[in-house]
């Protein structure tokens, strides 16, 4: 069977994230001044093949550990469509 699988990556807590610094700075020189706080993820889109849905997660989760994400730095989230 056919899973499509979505992969959220984003920094850990306590991270700097200057990307999000940035966006947060340029929101408020647009006088967007009630924007709190600011945090970026990416979002990997796999097609995977696998005999159920538990085994295209634990591939995925797999495939995160070894390269999608990196573990010291950052935290995923595995979405099943």
């Amino acid at each position: 069977m056919k899973f499509s699988v979505q992969v959220k990556i984003r920094l850990k807590s306590g991270m700097l994230n200057p990307e999000a610094a940035m966006i947060k700075r340029a929101l408020g020189n647009l006088n967007y001044k009630n924007v709190a706080e600011v945090n970026t993820a990416k979002i990997i889109t796999l097609v995977i093949d696998a005999i159920s849905s538990e085994d295209a997660v634990s591939s995925v989760d797999d495939m995160c550990s070894k390269l999608l994400a990196n573990p010291v730095i950052e935290e995923y989230e595995i979405i099943i469509d």
